[in-house]
């Protein structure tokens, strides 16, 4: 997280309190919801506690043991809450003698089963997002409105409905058992990988990305995978974002985007790359195929090219057939059309590209791919009249940029 308290401070002492919160807040917000059964209060009181971490921390620097002090504070902020509450009247002398210091839950990570709860189905898509970011990462309202593009009473309602909702339909902190967890972890993995998406490039804005967000949901994601070692999806979204994330040194420029084919392929991290491709490798041994481990199996072949030129892209088309038995999406078969257009040409993707238009059209990598395959066609008119297109439907900075400077 990145506190707006204060701007003048060092970043790597920032840095070092968000790791401090994100290894922390899940932990104790499970582990003080299941001491007073109420997420709300638990919820509140840990933001209340990491807003005051900040503060101190920034002050003092990190103590000994950051979450027994997250939770000591978030504790009495939760004991002062349920005093103002007459529901909690009778319990009140039980509570304050109780313990409620973090503990495995369900055999395993406390931050799971909050996980799963976060992300239940009766919440709604960006409810889920909003408050898994919150109460299982920890990041502040305003970091959450900056991530998600919008205002903090907007993200403060989200997360408020949500919370209400699992208080309403009784949801438990509970990861499912293994003949309801299909469904669930489907939904659980789609919300970690959107919050890498937000993280990894923003739908817009000045910065373009937001490295430690990405990096959060990176962690979200290997936490599951270890949790559900028997889950190949689950491994296969943690090899995925692993992957992705090696690539972002070279991907980025200052605030400037850099395209696949043109990155410093020795900035990559080789040593995460190889660590991604292990995690395809045991996800393929499961033998359960899934959508996500396909998109890594994507990524690893990527990642083991030294050059654009030197791709195995047969493969990758390969790759995406199958992908396409599990997700025959429009924006699958778009970038099909691109790793196609170095097997049979241009104009073999462009066809199957341009079937794509109705369903596709506001969509602004369209339009840009059709540029790029019309550039290669040398039909540079058509080109730039696509890149216009997809100039005016992206509001990231950083694409703009790109997309200006083709046009100039």
């Amino acid at each position: 997280m990145t506190n707006p308290i204060s701007p003048s401070v060092d970043p790597s002492t920032d840095r070092s309190i968000d790791l401090a919160v994100r290894d922390a807040v899940g932990q104790v917000v499970a582990s003080l919801t299941r001491w007073c059964g109420d997420l709300d209060v638990a919820e509140e009181s840990v933001a209340d506690a990491v807003e005051a971490a900040v503060v101190e921390w920034r002050r003092t620097g990190l103590p000994d043991r950051p979450g027994a002090w997250i939770h000591t504070v978030a504790r009495r902020r939760a004991l002062d809450r349920l005093r103002r509450s007459s529901r909690f009247a009778e319990r009140m002398p039980l509570l304050a003698a109780s313990p409620s210091e973090p503990k495995p839950l369900d055999g395993g990570d406390d931050r799971l089963p909050l996980l799963f709860a976060c992300c239940h189905p009766a919440l709604a898509p960006e409810s889920q997002l909003a408050l898994t970011l919150r109460a299982v990462i920890g990041l502040t309202t305003r970091q959450i409105a900056r991530a998600l593009l919008s205002t903090e009473s907007a993200v403060t309602r989200r997360i408020t409905r949500a919370k209400h909702k699992i208080v309403a339909n009784a949801i438990p902190l509970a990861v499912p058992g293994p003949d309801d967890r299909a469904e669930r972890l489907e939904q659980v993995l789609t919300v970690v990988y959107l919050a890498f998406n937000e993280g990894y490039v923003g739908t817009e804005g000045a910065a373009g990305h937001d490295r430690v967000l990405a990096e959060d949901a990176l962690w979200l994601a290997r936490l599951v995978a270890a949790q559900l070692p028997d889950e190949p999806e689950a491994i296969g979204l943690a090899a995925l974002l692993t992957l992705l994330h090696a690539r972002v040194r070279a991907r980025w420029d200052g605030d400037r985007i850099v395209l696949l084919e043109h990155q410093d392929r020795s900035r990559w991290d080789h040593a995460a790359i190889a660590d991604g491709i292990e995690l395809v490798q045991r996800a393929g041994a499961l033998g359960r195929p899934g959508r996500l481990q396909l998109q890594a199996a994507i990524a690893a072949v990527h990642c083991e090219a030294v050059s654009v030129d030197a791709t195995d892209w047969s493969q990758i088309v390969v790759l995406y057939d199958l992908l396409r038995r599990h997700d025959d999406s429009p924006v699958v078969r778009l970038n099909r059309a691109v790793a196609l257009a170095h097997v049979a040409g241009p104009e073999v993707a462009l066809r199957d590209v341009d079937v794509l238009r109705a369903e596709l059209e506001e969509y602004h990598l369209f339009h840009a791919v059709r540029a790029h395959l019309l550039r290669g066609l040398e039909r540079h008119d058509d080109a730039r009249v696509a890149d216009a297109e997809a100039l005016a439907r992206t509001a990231n900075d950083a694409e703009r940029r790109l997309l200006t400077e083709r046009l100039a």
